[in-house]
């Protein structure tokens, strides 16, 4: 059997010698074996085709990853389609969690329109925006202003503030790196309403 380049004759408990034993071809031959079987059970229970594809090539990459330690208690077959029972489950609960949570944020939101909504969280953005700005290095501050709000080129900043531009770049990049820290719970929240 050391040299056998021809699988498919092997029975399932030979296959899964080989497999421990590294053999791609052994693993190839359970994926061809299985993999149409595998597929239309979590096809079955989906009823999403790129789903139960992923959960089939999940399935298959933990094989292989996991082949040296291996335990199977019954048989092959049984394995396998219990793992995509297994992994259907977890599906399952991951699109629970998400569709309770974004029904727990409709629901906040239900008594406003979507433009009310959105002026409030821009109105609130820019207000989150300005605490950041006012907490800046005066210099940092002054930069950003001139740049962002009175829109003026990093030369004439340079020029006004008797600073090279290099050095004006710099703190930009300190500005908007602050910025973006401060302003990270609103960018998951922009995230959700995205989603909705």
């Amino acid at each position: 059997m050391k040299g056998t380049t021809n699988f498919t004759p092997l029975n399932d408990d030979e296959l899964i010698g080989l497999l421990q034993q590294d053999k791609l071809g052994a693993f190839r031959e359970i994926y061809t074996r299985y993999w149409k079987p595998l597929f239309a059970e979590a096809y079955k229970r989906l009823k999403n085709k790129e789903m139960a594809e992923e959960i089939v090539q999940e399935l298959f990459t933990a094989l292989w990853h996991k082949r040296a330690s291996l335990t199977i208690r019954s048989t092959l077959s049984g394995y396998l389609f219990t793992s995509v029972a297994n992994l259907v489950i977890d599906q399952f609960r991951k699109n629970m969690v998400r569709e309770r949570y974004k029904e727990s944020f409709k629901l906040v939101y239900s008594e406003t329109d979507n433009s009310t909504e959105n002026a409030l969280l821009v109105k609130e953005l820019e207000q989150t925006i300005e605490q950041e700005v006012n907490t800046l290095p005066d210099k940092c501050r002054s930069v950003f202003e001139l740049s962002r709000v009175e829109h003026k080129t990093n030369k004439e900043i340079a020029y006004e503030l008797g600073i090279s531009e290099k050095t004006v770049e710099h703190h930009i990049t300190k500005a908007l790196k602050h910025i973006r820290l401060g302003l990270g719970h609103y960018l998951s929240l922009i995230a959700v309403l995205l989603l909705k």
